[in-house]
């Protein structure tokens, strides 16, 4: 049986190009409840370190549609919005954020 980190990082994996889905999403997903989306970053993050090299951080946003832009991804990250049709506001909230969620059944 798969552990919840383990469960978390198959998910986030699963998420379909031009596609976007929250950390909540993702918790409920894998079988907790909206706390545990607190963990969510971690859990992801120890797997890219540890050789999981294709987790698609850029489509794992916030409840609201705001997405999450560090100075050191910045650039990156929008390329990759811009490569799936991703577009952003100003307030670097998905545009049509409705309409790109993608739920997990």
């Amino acid at each position: 049986m798969q552990t919840f980190s383990e469960r978390v990082v198959k998910i986030a994996l699963d998420i379909p190009k031009g596609r976007v889905t929250t950390y909540g999403r993702i918790a409920r997903a894998a079988g907790a409840g909206p706390m545990a989306s607190q963990s969510i970053t971690a859990i992801l993050g120890k797997a890219y370190e540890q050789g999981e090299k294709n987790i698609p951080f850029h489509r794992i946003v916030y409840a609201d549609g705001t997405v999450w832009l560090s100075d050191k991804y910045k650039k990156k990250r929008l390329a990759l919005y811009k490569k799936e049709g991703i577009k952003l506001d100003k307030n670097n909230r998905i545009v049509n954020f409705r309409d790109i969620l993608f739920e997990f059944n």
